[in-house]
């Protein structure tokens, strides 16, 4: 087990455990695919390096803008309030 992921250090940095399973996950995914670690790995493991690179405050999870219901849902509200 990684020990940096016993203490809550890592977790209050992202801000929950959820956020900081994506966060994890998502860059997992990135490395995967060929993006360069931003920690020296040594003989970590990939999931130990993602972690270091966390607590190092290399990366971190950015919010999604607000983007337009494509549905409408939200143009039904701004009509009633104009009434």
């Amino acid at each position: 087990m990684i020990k940096a992921l016993k203490s809550d250090e890592v977790v209050d940095k992202v801000g929950g455990r959820f956020k900081l399973a994506v966060l994890v996950q998502k860059r997992l995914v990135d490395v995967t695919f060929g993006a360069p670690l931003l920690v020296e790995r040594g003989n970590m493991t990939l999931m130990e390096a993602v972690v270091q690179e966390v607590l190092e405050g290399k990366i971190t999870l950015e919010p999604r803008a607000a983007t337009p219901d494509p549905l409408g849902a939200d143009e039904g509200a701004d009509q009633e309030a104009g009434d």
